[in-house]
């Protein structure tokens, strides 16, 4: 065990964040890496939503159809991975391969006369990897801390999210009038091979520090086995997966409907201007939850509940979305989209992640990505396809649209709350014969 338990930033990390001694370096660790991963992906999201702007709903709406096709796809080759590799190689793989791929789009971009065919195929892979980048991620956390330790250091491990969030998108509003979007895949290549090497070390953290390894000893050497479509089955099969992703999908929509009222208003600004506008979007939502992530959410979920947690946000987006649609302008959106995505980063997203440790190991690394991943690309090949048919099918303005949405995110709110008294309900799942 770690003699930081007497140290000076140990004790303050305790009272602050309810972090014990032993917990402070895996925690750090967890948080630096996650941190690194959104500022790369921060690096990418303005240049990727940059581009559509440049195209009608109708063709976005046919992407994001095309995006759950390839995302099932690559779900399936990793978990036939899962079930074949050792899951100690499994995690940083996965994210060389990612930063291989960006690489490969940067040097690839001068050998292709139509850009815009590049553009397109860059805009799909970007939304591949910001799904399955996350969701491992996580998964990773789910399996390396117990379900107790989860719900107080999730919402710090989530802080570390946003403040990742805060550097991400500075890059790309500062520099890329500077740098070009082109250079900015390389630089966020470049940093996500970084959090490799900290993968090896959580490993070794969970088995010394963390004291997790009577639950599953052999985790580092074994492979999880069965059989790549092991997620899918599961997914349909078990009630408490089958909500979490209709919670999912539930969110989805919701989100879908604000990103197109948002890339539509951006139409009229140069895509280098699009970059920064949005950079400038994600750097505020992230300034807000930064401090909630580390400060409350862990003391929300321990105090009022996993019930209560996981509607929150739903309820009080369903009102944001009313107001919108008496009040259907530019500055009441921009609102509603700094407070849904930033209580979605601060609370709601580490809350529904703490469902998975109540699932068993099998679960968490094959139906987890089928849910975060399958589920919420199919999620926007349906609300893409719908809100493209209520605009340009039947020419719906904004503030219809909005009440549709407080509907859909009424619903959102009642499946939360389902969820959350299952997970109350259960107990946890991971023993030493997973």
């Amino acid at each position: 065990m770690t003699t930081a338990k007497d140290g000076i930033i140990a004790r303050l990390a305790k009272k602050l964040s309810e972090v014990e001694a032993n917990e402070l370096k895996a925690t750090l660790v967890a948080t630096l890496f996650v941190f690194i991963l959104m500022a790369s992906y921060y690096i990418l999201r303005p240049v990727r939503d940059a581009m559509a702007s440049d195209w009608t709903d109708s063709e976005v709406s046919f992407l994001w159809n095309i995006n759950f096709f390839v995302s099932a796809g690559i779900v399936a080759v990793y978990g036939f991975a899962v079930s074949r590799v050792r899951l100690r190689s499994i995690v940083p793989a996965m994210y060389g391969f990612f930063a291989t791929t960006f690489v490969a789009f940067y040097f690839g971009i001068s050998l292709f006369e139509d850009r815009v065919l590049v553009d397109k195929a860059f805009y799909l892979w970007v939304s591949v990897y910001a799904l399955f980048n996350v969701s491992v991620f996580w998964t990773f956390m789910a399996d390396t801390f117990n379900a107790g330790q989860a719900k107080r250091l999730f919402g710090i491990i989530g802080a570390g999210a946003s403040a990742g969030a805060l550097v991400g998108p500075a890059i790309p509003t500062l520099f890329a009038g500077v740098l070009g979007n082109d250079t900015l895949m390389l630089i966020a290549s470049v940093s996500l091979l970084m959090v490799i090497p900290l993968v090896f070390y959580t490993y070794h953290l969970k088995a010394t520090e963390l004291g997790n390894a009577e639950l599953q000893a052999d985790t580092s050497k074994a492979v999880v086995g069965g059989n790549w479509w092991q997620g899918f089955q599961a997914f349909f099969t078990n009630p408490f997966l089958l909500g979490i992703g209709v919670f999912i999908l539930l969110y989805v929509f919701i989100g879908s409907f604000i990103y197109f009222e948002q890339k539509n208003l951006l139409e009229e600004f140069s895509r280098e201007e699009r970059t920064q506008i949005l950079g400038s979007i994600d750097w505020l939502v992230n300034v807000v939850t930064f401090g909630m992530a580390f400060f409350l959410t862990g003391r929300i979920v321990g105090r009022i509940g996993m019930a209560t947690a996981l509607a929150m946000m739903p309820v009080l987006v369903a009102g944001g979305l009313l107001i919108l649609a008496f009040a259907p302008i530019l500055t009441v959106l921009l609102a509603l989209q700094v407070f849904r995505r930033g209580g979605n980063y601060g609370l709601t997203r580490p809350a529904r992640e703490m469902l998975y440790t109540r699932v068993t190991r099998e679960e968490r690394f094959k139906a987890k990505p089928v849910i975060d991943i399958v589920v919420y690309r199919g999620g926007d090949a349906i609300s893409g396809t719908l809100f493209a048919f209520l605009t340009d099918g039947i020419g719906l303005g904004l503030a219809a649209v909005a009440v549709v949405g407080a509907a859909i995110s009424a619903a959102w709110g009642a499946v939360g709350v389902w969820l959350g008294k299952r997970f109350d309900s259960v107990k946890e799942t991971r023993t030493k014969d997973e």
